[in-house]
């Protein structure tokens, strides 16, 4: 088997499975070097040791390109909201164009369309979400279908703005439609819109924080931007927090640097007990992006409340950012075989 995988001349990750102690085992690891197809790897499947670390060397031998870039390096963007926040119109300031039909009247965009362009050698493609071909009397139906394209929207792109009416403040469908991106695991960024049409003091913008805070608990990671899609008001803001946040949406770290942050958070704040008994967490590695996705190996899962996971997420942001994008764990019990 060797000889034809070093024939292939494909790269290969040599993995010594059952290997749970690898001070006891070093000596029978040693005598995998004969196979002469690289430096093998002491995993143990069953104690979930070393995984990450060979994780990490499969993935170094992707090509460099592989890992989510679509279409030429363009970041999809869906920019979201209820009818009549002006989601064309900031799409047609970005442009510099008047490519979408614009009307005060809601649902009158008439389709929805894929408008690419380039900024700063960054390419993207904005994707509006109106998109009704005819106007409804009826406001449930105009909310009904402004969610669907949402949800169309949200499935094809990187990045999704909710963009806010500051006139109307958040609405419950604001909050329904950004629930959408938040749990297909999207990268956001919330835009109040229409920011110069109304009267502000030095408490306005706090106000607004507060209250979007309170709406959007569940995402206090999406950036909060003001802005006049009729002025161009931070419009460059907004393309600069585009890449920060798709960026951060693909951001992958190494296994190693993973679990010093985890040694170094349980070192802090002890991890929860129940009854008699206390939650250990071994091992975390990532497995995917787009959201960031952690594997994390304990003794209980039961154990692992919502707190605390909340408080492991809080330090890989403190330790490594994730701004604008949501964090995604899976919870594994040694032994656990999927």
């Amino acid at each position: 088997v060797a000889n034809k995988l070093r024939r292939t001349k494909k790269p290969v990750v040599l993995a010594v499975n059952k290997v749970d102690s690898v001070k006891r085992d070093t000596m029978d690891i040693y005598e995998f070097y004969e196979l002469a197809i690289g430096d093998p790897m002491p995993i143990s499947a069953g104690q979930a040791l070393g995984l990450g670390d060979m994780l990490d060397q499969v993935v170094a031998h992707f090509p460099e390109d592989s890992d989510a870039q679509e279409e030429d390096d363009a970041i999809k963007v869906a920019i979201i909201g209820k009818p009549n926040v002006g989601k064309s119109s900031l799409i047609n300031k970005i442009l510099g164009e008047d490519r979408l039909i614009v009307s005060n009247i809601p649902g009158t965009t008439r389709d929805a369309i894929d408008s690419p362009i380039e900024v700063d050698g960054q390419k993207y493609v904005f994707i509006d979400t109106a998109g009704m071909r005819r106007k409804s009397k009826i406001k449930e139906e105009i909310e009904r279908f402004s969610i669907i394209r949402a949800v169309a929207a949200v499935e094809r792109c990187d990045v999704a703005i909710l963009v806010i009416d500051a006139n109307e403040g958040i609405t419950d469908q604001d909050t329904k439609i950004a629930g959408i991106a938040h749990e297909r695991g999207k990268a956001a960024i919330v835009a109040v819109n229409k920011w110069d049409s109304i009267e502000k003091d030095d408490k306005t913008m706090n106000k607004y924080l507060k209250d979007i805070g309170n709406e959007l608990a569940y995402m206090p990671y999406a950036p909060r931007v003001f802005i006049s899609a009729h002025t161009g008001q931070r419009v460059n803001r907004l393309l600069e927090l585009i890449k920060t946040v798709n960026e951060n949406h693909a951001l992958r770290i190494s296994t190693g640097v993973l679990n010093e942050v985890l040694i170094e958070a349980t070192a802090m704040q002890q991890p929860p007990a129940d009854k008699g008994r206390q939650l250990r967490l071994y091992y975390m590695t990532q497995v995917s992006v787009k959201p960031p996705t952690f594997v994390i190996f304990v003794n209980e899962r039961e154990l692992f409340h919502f707190s605390y996971r909340r408080y492991i997420e809080n330090q890989l942001r403190e330790a490594f950012g994730f701004v604008g994008t949501p964090i995604h764990f899976i919870v594994r019990e040694k032994g656990d075989k999927d």
